[in-house]
């Protein structure tokens, strides 16, 4: 298929807030599990799956929505996801059972990722890659504070419904794309097949054993469709690429290790010291946001520095986050473990996106964004599953 966007007339502002609300509801209830437990009548560790939720819902979208740019172009693939994220957020709204919210959340997610997906695929420099990344980060590092500040202020509700915000770029995006018909065949059983494989490792936490069996089971059928269709839903060109499999798996990496710090440092700041909740979101605001905001210099400056350097100092970065975090006991050592996290998954969504795409052919872009992206978010839904088992020990 051939897209014609208009990438230049399209702002960074624009990329920026459609990509960054997604994080509002990776990060916006870490504060908040507690409200939205008492508030649905239901335990803390069952409100959870909220964040597990919309953890599966951006790791399944994110592929599928960047199959749907593909075939259907950028303007239609805005527009569905732009209403996705509307049903979500006015369910968290309104849902007066806990299985209808959990309903949104995936819906809200599903919209969200490929939101963040289209941002990442009109970014046409390292620079403007940059902004969306930075973004991301930026509004994760506020989102356990404004979580905790929208909560007391109207409802934990409205704290569910902020990703809603994403759908103010919409606009810019359908006034600023436009798209030919696609002359090939949508690859729906490699869509179906890698939707079940995403399903079966996100619920891998929860259920090591038969999600496990589960994995491999769909992974091997994965496997067949592949040589059956290798240039479908997912191009076989890509899942052979060292260089593209290398970048993904960094990122899901570093993001495992990011995003379990942000839910497992509210209860280790409860511990060690006589905070409050919103003095612990306060607290948390400055490494995630200095880490935000520092990954769009480093994704920026990237072109001009040695790619194996960089990648290797921020994997070093994240590596000693997750130890500091691991045996410290001071209050301020695991804010610095945040921080470093922080930049490291930030800025490594970044740089790793253009050296993943950079190793895809031209007419595979969307999917490799969308492969990638995969990758990264699943450690959003990896990470804050391994804390709550890990507490639950």
């Amino acid at each position: 298929m051939s897209l014609h966007v208009r990438q230049a007339r399209l702002s960074a502002l624009s990329l920026a807030v459609l990509a960054g609300p997604m994080s509002f509801g990776i990060a916006g209830p870490a504060l908040i599990l507690g409200e939205v437990a008492d508030g649905l009548g239901v335990s803390p560790a069952t409100a959870t799956w909220l964040v597990t939720v919309f953890g599966w819902g951006i790791a399944v979208g994110t592929p599928l929505m960047s199959g749907l740019v593909g075939h259907r172009g950028v303007r239609a693939t805005a527009a569905l996801c732009g209403l996705l994220v509307l049903v979500g957020s006015a369910l968290a709204l309104v849902a007066p059972s806990f299985p209808l919210l959990l309903a949104g959340s995936a819906a809200q997610a599903l919209g969200a990722a490929g939101l963040t997906g289209l941002a990442m695929h009109l970014a046409d420099s390292p620079r403007r890659m940059g902004m969306a990344t930075a973004s991301l980060a930026v509004v994760g590092s506020v989102s356990p504070l404004v979580g905790s500040l929208v909560s007391d202020l109207l409802s934990w509700r409205v704290v569910l419904a902020l990703p809603v915000v994403a759908v103010l770029a919409v606009p810019a995006v359908l006034g600023h794309a436009r798209q030919e018909p696609s002359p090939g065949r949508f690859d729906a059983t490699g869509a179906v097949v890698l939707t079940a494989l995403v399903t079966a490792l996100v619920f891998v936490p929860h259920q090591p054993v038969v999600a496990g069996i589960a994995a491999v089971v769909v992974a091997a059928a994965f496997a067949l469709h592949l040589r059956r269709r290798p240039d479908g839903f997912v191009p076989a060109v890509l899942v052979r690429s060292p260089a593209f499999l290398g970048a993904a798996g960094l990122a899901f990496a570093l993001a495992v290790g990011n995003f379990a710090l942000i839910y497992a440092l509210p209860a280790r700041l409860t511990e060690l010291t006589t905070w409050t909740s919103a003095q612990i979101g306060v607290a948390m605001v400055w490494p995630l946001l200095f880490g935000g905001g520092l990954s769009w210099f480093v994704v920026a400056a990237s072109a001009r520095m040695r790619p194996r350097l960089l990648i290797a100092v921020l994997v070093v970065a994240g590596f000693a986050a997750a130890l500091t975090a691991a045996f410290t006991g001071w209050a301020f050592g695991l804010l610095a473990a945040q921080a470093a996290a922080s930049i490291a998954a930030a800025s490594g969504q970044g740089v790793l996106a253009v050296r993943a795409t950079a190793a895809a052919p031209e007419e595979h872009r969307a999917a490799a964004i969308g492969l990638f992206n995969l990758c990264y978010l699943l450690g959003t839904a990896f990470g804050p599953a391994i804390v709550a088992l890990l507490v639950s020990a």
